[in-house]
């Protein structure tokens, strides 16, 4: 089935599209949530929204991109949105804690779990990660989907809407201030 066969049947609601939709694209969306939110929980819900999402909303998909580049765009804007609400969520539980009702205190999760990292580079995964999640938004986003799924200059820009070039001096700053911020991590470890 072609990618327009495809569409074409998801704005007709059909189920069986709908499943191969899932199918093919669900370990991309598994694996760049995951590189965003850094939890396989976070992750998977956060998959799901954007499954429900794509079947809600593909009506309004005009095909100037490939359906890929829209799912990734979705992905993204769903992490970002998970991302923004669990640090509200962190304010206000802190917030709270200063008047001693820490009840509802939000804590993040205790252990690190990716699929591509191995047990003996844990470590510097989660300093690495914790980097990245301290990245402006932008640069975020470019590092991801370029270093952790592999994505070309140009599928970046198609799913930012921005320039090549845009997207090299988002990378270019991003390798900055990681290796900024994780000089002091390996000064740290190596000592």
């Amino acid at each position: 089935m072609t990618e327009s066969e495809l569409i074409d049947l998801l704005k007709k609601k059909d189920r069986e599209a709908f499943k191969e939709l899932v199918q093919t694209w669900q370990d991309m969306v598994f694996n760049t949530a995951i590189g965003f939110l850094q939890n396989a929980e976070d992750a998977e819900d956060t998959a799901q929204e954007v499954f429900i999402q794509v079947y809600e909303s593909v009506e309004k998909f005009k095909e100037e991109s490939k359906l890929s580049t829209w799912i990734y765009r979705i992905t993204v804007s769903k992490c970002l949105d998970h991302l923004r609400k669990k640090k509200r969520k962190k304010r206000f539980a802190f917030i709270q804690s200063l008047y001693g009702k820490n009840e509802a205190l939000v804590v993040d999760p205790p252990d690190f779990f990716h699929p591509g990292v191995k047990i003996e580079h844990k470590e510097n995964a989660v300093a690495l990660f914790k980097a990245i999640a301290k990245l402006p938004e932008t640069q975020k986003i470019a590092f991801v989907l370029n270093k952790i799924e592999n994505l070309s200059y140009r599928e970046i820009s198609e799913i930012m809407n921005s320039s090549e070039s845009s997207v090299d001096s988002l990378l270019q700053r991003a390798k900055k201030n990681l290796r900024s911020e994780l000089k002091e991590h390996y000064l740290l470890s190596h000592s």
